[in-house]
This record gives structure tokens, C-alpha cells and sequence, in this order.
């Protein structure tokens, strides 16, 4: 391949020839996803085993708040333990990208994996002993927040050296719809078993399904780091030394900013209780309020179904930032919508969007950094995507009290398209970057 220098110094693989595999594809398969990565074996099972700790995981994260609640009968305590999970995620995936630069890959994927599986166990175990304490939830969390933390970057960063590098878009599809999915199916499989199994069996059922990513990582090649030994450090000197790295490389950085931007100004799921409340109470409001948090989901899980319209597209600059300014729209045209069902249409739309945003990004960020520096893009990848959705509860919920729900949504999203086109006309980096 020949590489094309972008305006930042940085340099992204040109293939000299059509790309394997890029021929153009008849009738549906045109539309459909691109499932060329299942090719490799390797990544094969990798994948295949989300389909099931997808879902698995989601027992966990609904088990948990309802535990804490049905202990206390306080959301302020169940608002205390996401605290309790998001500071030990932060530090962790930090520290964890390191890490993945420095040693075999499939190693730390086991050992971390290894200890989400017992965390869900002891989660069983206090759960079946009728403990009720508050206490020991939350520190299985941040332990279990912590474990995900390291597993995380490591996970993501191995992609690159399992799949070749046309085929990373279609590989982060595959990845980010079966996650997608499990957003949708695992609450909704939780809400039908505990009141049919209880809360335990919850836990166990999440630990039983993570022995499928164990026994996936245990059949995966090794992948210890490229490059020369000596460098082989896992310190916070290193990790300052990966916000350095995103620093000198234009395209990274700009990658990270369009999310922050799109999250931070455009996600509203604060506000969608009291639009539910308020705005959507005629179809009433539970029907509502699920309608709005199952939205976005499954609009991410439908463009993922036919990421073979844009999986194979080689300007991933573009493919960002008209995801983004997507978003932003689709998120204007909520915030002005007043009929639930015409809400839900602009709200799956802004999943497409947010999906394609995700492909990109995520094949941005293996492509353009070096193999030794991947974990660390990655640790900051998984700090953007859990700290960015945060940010953005506190702004629109602020704003949703000063200006009303629906003025604050759609002015975030006016917010998202209108700071995203001054950003790709002010700076070139990510619009000129393709492989």
C-alpha cells in the first residue's frame, strides 16, 4: 500500500490497487452488513462471543440499580453508585491503554475478563446470601467498572492485528451492532426474568455468559506488542505521553472532539422524562419514556443491519462529519417534534447517524495511530464515550429547567451542526484523511 501524508504530518494506508473484497456487491447485499471480518477466524470468535455477554451485561447493569433501589428506596444512592463505576472506569481505561501498549494483548483480555466473570459471582453470591448491602454493591462495581476499564482498550485495540485494514470499518459495525442490540434486548430480558427468577439468577446468568468470552480469548493468536522490548512501560508518564500523541496528530484529536461535540450538545436523554411527563403524556407516560430510551438503540441496530451502505467507504473523514451534523439534525427534529411515534422516527435516525459516527471513529483511531500507541487511544476512546454522555445529563438538564425540554434539545442540536461545519471548515485534518 502507499500512504498519503494529511495535513498534520500524520499518514493514512492508500492501497495501490481496488481493495480485496471492495468489488461492488448485486441486489441485497448491497444494503446489507458487511460481514467480510467473519472471514477471519480469530475475529470470528471474538465477535461471536458478544452475541452473547452483550445481552449478559445488561442483566448486570439493570440488576444492580434495582438492587440499590429496592434496598434503599433512593435514586439518589443509585445516582451515587454510577459515581461509584464512572471513576474507576476513567482511571482504569486511562491506565489500561498503557497497559495494552506494553503487553501481550490476549493475556490482559483474559485476565480481565477472567475477573468480570468473578466479579458477576460474588454480585450472585451477595445477592443469593440476602446480604442488602449497599456498601458491598458498590465496590463490586468499581472493581467490576475497573476490570472493564483495563479489558476495554486492549479489546479494541486488537481488532487492528485481526482483521485487515479495509475491513476495519466493516469489523467496527459488526462489533458496535451486536452491543447495540444487547442495549436493546438485555433490559427488556431483565424486566421479563426478575419478576420470573429474581435478581440472582440475573447475576449468575451474566457469568455463566462471560465464560463464552473467555473460552474466545483463550483460542485467540498471541498478540504481544510491535516494536522494540525496551519500551515495554506501563507508567502515567506513558499515559500523558498518549494525550501528547493525540495532541501532535490532528486527525486523532479531531476524531475525539466531533464525539464530545455530539455528545455533549446533543445527547438528551436527561430531559426525556419530563418529556415524557410533559411533551408525550397523552400516549402515556411509560409507554413514553421506554419509547424515548429505546430510540436511539435501535436506530443504531438498524444502520448496523445495513452498514454495507457506507461500511466499505474509504473517505472516513467525511463519513464523521456527516455523521455528526446527521445527529445534530435528527436531534433538532426531536426536540420540534410533539408526537411521540414522529419522535421515535427522529430519534432512530439520530442511531443511524450515531452508528455510522461509531464505525468511523472507532477504524479512525486504529488506522491513524501506531500499534504501540492503539491501547492508549483506545483508553481514552472508552474516557469520551462514558464521560461525554455524563457532561451532557448535567448541560441538558440545566438547560431543560432554564428554557424548557424541548427548546434545550433542539438548540443542542442546532448546537452539534452548526460547530461541527465551523470545525471541518476550520480545519482540514479530518475531512482529508481516507485509507
Amino acid at each position: 500500500m502507499d500512504t498519503t501524508e494529511s495535513t498534520d504530518g500524520s499518514t493514512a494506508p492508500q492501497p495501490d490497487s481496488p481493495l480485496p473484497g471492495a468489488e461492488p456487491r448485486s441486489g441485497w447485499r448491497r444494503w446489507a452488513m458487511d460481514t467480510r471480518p467473519l472471514r477471519h477466524p480469530a475475529f470470528r470468535r471474538l465477535w461471536s462471543s458478544t452475541i452473547v455477554t452483550s445481552v449478559g451485561s445488561q442483566l448486570t447493569a439493570v440488576a444492580v440499580p434495582k438492587q440499590i433501589y429496592d434496598i434503599t428506596h433512593s435514586s439518589a444512592w443509585v445516582g451515587y453508585a454510577g459515581l461509584a463505576g464512572l471513576v474507576p472506569l476513567v482511571v482504569f481505561a486511562l491506565w489500561g491503554g498503557a497497559v495494552a501498549d506494553t503487553v501481550d494483548r490476549r493475556k490482559l483480555l483474559l485476565v480481565t475478563n477472567i475477573g468480570i466473570a468473578v466479579t458477576s459471582l460474588l454480585f450472585w453470591a451477595q445477592a443469593v446470601t440476602g446480604l442488602d448491602s449497599v456498601v458491598v454493591l458498590m465496590v463490586l462495581l468499581a472493581a467490576q467498572q475497573a476490570f472493564f476499564g483495563l479489558n476495554s482498550p486492549a479489546r479494541s485495540a486488537s481488532i487492528a492485528r485481526l482483521v485487515p485494514v479495509e475491513e476495519l470499518p466493516a469489523a467496527n459495525a459488526l462489533g458496535s451492532t451486536v452491543m447495540q442490540t444487547g442495549l436493546v434486548a438485555g433490559p427488556l430480558l431483565a424486566g421479563a426474568l426478575i419478576p420470573v427468577v429474581g435478581l440472582p439468577e440475573l447475576y449468575l446468568m451474566d457469568a455463566v455468559a462471560l465464560c463464552a468470552t473467555v473460552w474466545a480469548v483463550v483460542r485467540l493468536p498471541a498478540l504481544p506488542p510491535l516494536g522494540t522490548p525496551a519500551a515495554r512501560r506501563a507508567g502515567w508518564r506513558e499515559v500523558t505521553d498518549g494525550f501528547r500523541y493525540i495532541s501532535l496528530h490532528k486527525v486523532l484529536l479531531l476524531s475525539f472532539v466531533a464525539d464530545i461535540i455530539a455528545m455533549v450538545f446533543g445527547m438528551p436523554r436527561a430531559l426525556f422524562p419530563q418529556l415524557a411527563a410533559q411533551t408525550f403524556a397523552p400516549n402515556g407516560e411509560g409507554l413514553a419514556l421506554g419509547v424515548l430510551f429505546a430510540g436511539i438503540p435501535v436506530g443504531a441496530v438498524i444502520g448496523g443491519l445495513f452498514s454495507g451502505t457506507f461500511s466499505r467507504a474509504r473517505r472516513h473523514g467525511w463519513m464523521v462529519i456527516g455523521a455528526v451534523i446527521g445527529w445534530g439534525a435528527a436531534i433538532v427534529g426531536f426536540g420540534l417534534s410533539r408526537n411521540l411515534w414522529v419522535a421515535l422516527v427522529f430519534l432512530a435516525a439520530a442511531g443511524v447517524a450515531d452508528m455510522v459516527s461509531m464505525v468511523f471513529r472507532g477504524a479512525i483511531l486504529l488506522s491513524a495511530a501506531t500499534d504501540e500507541m492503539r491501547g492508549r487511544m483506545q483508553g481514552v476512546f472508552t474516557v469520551v464515550v462514558a464521560g461525554g454522555p455524563r457532561l451532557a445529563d448535567v448541560l441538558h438538564g440545566t438547560m431543560g429547567s432554564l428554557f424548557g425540554p424541548r427548546a434545550a434539545v433542539a438548540g443542542g442540536g442546532l448546537l452539534v451542526v452548526a460547530v461541527t461545519v465551523g470545525l471541518a471548515a476550520a480545519v482540514p485534518a479530518l475531512r482529508q484523511y481516507r485509507i
